[in-house]
């Protein structure tokens, strides 16, 4: 049975965000991003988060596969399964912004409104949202774990781009290529905006 909301009080602790950001010497914000299956997410991700690293920032990456393995193991595909997945992502990425931290999310998140309940719970200089633009006919190409075969074939129902929908951000901060830029050209990217953004 769930607790009522009374029940529940929020436990203040004498560490403030603002201490954590002192020790850390080093803004937190989320760096969200989403596209297609294939487009590249997980690979920028990861070697953005390896140069955060290299340059003395304390980040934490939180990929979709690798959060379906533990915290969402438990919700399939469907419409309300992807919000709830982005609910408990946004929910945890809140608090490692809290924690003083950057934290680099990559995932599908499909919605325009999910994404925007994500940046709602954060100050509004703590959200990045970076759209890894990709065609659909090249992350097909690419086809790395051999899902979007699957999804032509019926064997993978809500698959998004193909039986389900995929909702192009409207405003993202950072727009990278990943059909016409190297990795290495989509991070420098991404860096250079959060410089200009003074958040590094």
């Amino acid at each position: 049975m769930a607790l009522d909301s009374k029940e529940v009080v929020w436990q203040q602790s004498i560490v403030s965000k603002e201490k954590r950001l002192q020790l850390n010497r080093h803004k937190s914000f989320i760096i969200w991003l989403t596209g297609l299956s294939g487009a590249g997410k997980s690979t920028i991700a990861t070697n953005l988060e390896f140069q955060l690293h290299q340059s003395g920032i304390r980040t934490y990456l939180l990929d979709g596969d690798n959060i379906r393995h533990g915290l969402c193991k438990d919700l399939g595909f469907r419409p309300e399964d992807r919000q709830e997945n982005i609910r408990r992502v946004s929910e945890i990425a809140k608090l490692f912004v809290d924690a003083g931290q950057v934290v680099v999310t990559a995932l599908i998140s499909p919605y325009i409104t999910d994404r925007e309940m994500a940046r709602n719970l954060v100050n509004e200089d703590e959200f990045v949202e970076v759209y890894v633009k990709c065609p659909l006919y090249e992350c097909e190409r690419r086809d790395p774990k051999g899902l979007y075969q699957k999804a032509r074939s019926g064997m993978i129902p809500n698959f998004t781009g193909i039986s389900a929908p995929y909702e192009e951000p409207l405003a993202a901060e950072v727009v990278v290529e990943s059909d016409k830029q190297t990795v290495e050209e989509s991070v420098k990217q991404i860096l250079g905006y959060l410089r200009e953004a003074n958040l590094l």
